[in-house]
């Protein structure tokens, strides 16, 4: 038989509540047995114990995308924008993305993890058990493929689960048409990646200063015949039709949004695909223009919460600040916060085992010296992380 683990006298916010609220079971305890929850309810026969002293226990926070695996900083870009570049701007003089491609290339493989894992571990010591990574910084086929091995070393490395999405269809490298560096790079590097096992689901970036809809739906019937689900940055910065595009394909999630219409959101109701909020990118860049919230709840559209965290639109490493953001900035309930980086974020990532506490899930499961589950929303910099249980163990 498997360890037992009991945890007792918690407050659970099981994240499973029919009116999309906590969930909350007071005076509660759980029973573990290997990487899995057993029951909810009375705990005997177990092997350990751990009285959470009224403690509130949630699932383990998912951080459903981000960009870890990258080289260098854009620390001077940041300095451009606040002298008055717009986005745009910064991309078309050279930097942007392409600037994080050419420090990525430069960087081994060993140095890339080393920087990764230290990212990671500021997102596992808020709780968080499963991180998405993408790639997208390679944009030739060897770096794309470095990225993903860099992505899949973290959670060997690591207790933390790690999803891989391959963003080969990120930037148009310098120099070369569009079209062309679909067919002469990107689609080889996903059979490539596929090949070797690296990638979980197929991402883009569908906007003017990328790729178009025709361009991505070029990649999506690659993933398509691969087996590969799909998802999508889109709507960020214009509407050109992603986040349709992204729900005729039945993709997991589109992500950002902030151009996204009442058709839209209609359309990923239809999909079930989850809307991907991703506020410290709407921070950092200063929009103004917020993703249609009040839309999603309507057609009862799933929404997420994540960092996006990356070089240059959103250099941020906390999960906890991402909700706090997704309420003061974009209006979500702190209920909505918690379930975007729980139950909606594993779902955005297809993964039906987690996200909620109930007999059966996985075991990743976080402990918080809080009194109420608003407080994880409502506090700024401060991390009331007691203890982070990861597949069932401490």
């Amino acid at each position: 038989m498997a360890r037992r683990l009991s945890i007792t006298n918690a407050v659970l916010a099981c994240m499973d509540g029919p009116d999309g609220g906590y969930g909350l079971v007071r005076d509660a305890a759980l029973l573990i047995e290997g990487d899995r929850i057993l029951s909810v309810g009375p705990a005997e026969g177990a092997d350990e114990v751990i009285d959470a002293r009224g403690r509130l226990v949630t699932p383990a926070l998912i951080d459903c995308h981000t960009h870890i695996v990258h080289g260098g900083n854009r620390a001077r870009e940041f300095e451009m924008r606040l002298e008055g570049a717009s986005y745009e701007e910064v991309a078309r003089a050279g930097g942007g993305i392409v600037s994080t491609v050419a420090a990525t290339r430069e960087t081994d493989e060993a140095r890339l993890l080393a920087q990764a894992l230290r990212r990671a571990d500021a997102l596992i010591a808020e709780g968080v058990g499963t991180i998405e990574v993408k790639s997208g910084y390679g944009l030739d086929i060897e770096t794309e493929l470095k990225m993903l091995r860099v992505a899949r070393a973290i959670g060997a490395a690591r207790p933390v689960n790690v999803v891989t999405s391959f963003l080969g269809a990120h930037a148009v490298p310098k120099g070369m048409a569009a079209d062309a560096y679909i067919d002469e790079v990107c689609l080889p590097a996903l059979e490539a990646a596929h090949a070797e096992g690296l990638v979980d689901a197929v991402d883009g970036f569908c906007e003017g200063i990328a790729f178009d809809t025709a361009q991505i739906a070029r990649v999506f019937e690659r993933a398509g015949a691969l087996g590969l689900p799909v998802k999508l940055h889109a709507e960020q910065l214009s509407n050109l039709g992603g986040t349709r595009l992204a729900a005729a394909h039945r993709a997991l999630s589109a992500d950002h949004l902030e151009y996204a219409t009442d058709d839209d959101a209609r359309a990923m109701a239809a999909s079930a695909s989850v809307a991907v909020l991703l506020p410290g990118a709407f921070y950092t860049l200063h929009e103004t223009r917020k993703p249609p919230v009040a839309a999603f709840r309507n057609h009862g559209v799933p929404m997420a919460v994540a960092t996006d965290w990356n070089p240059g639109s959103s250099p941020m490493g906390s999960l906890l600040l991402a909700m706090n953001m997704a309420c003061t900035l974009f209006g979500l309930t702190p209920a909505e916060a918690l379930a975007g980086t729980t139950r909606n974020a594993a779902r955005a990532l297809g993964l039906a085992d987690r996200g909620t506490i109930a007999p059966g899930q996985r075991a990743d499961l976080a402990i918080w010296d809080v009194e109420a589950p608003a407080e994880l929303s409502y506090r700024i910099g401060v991390n009331p992380l007691h203890k982070r249980i990861f597949g069932g163990r401490e």
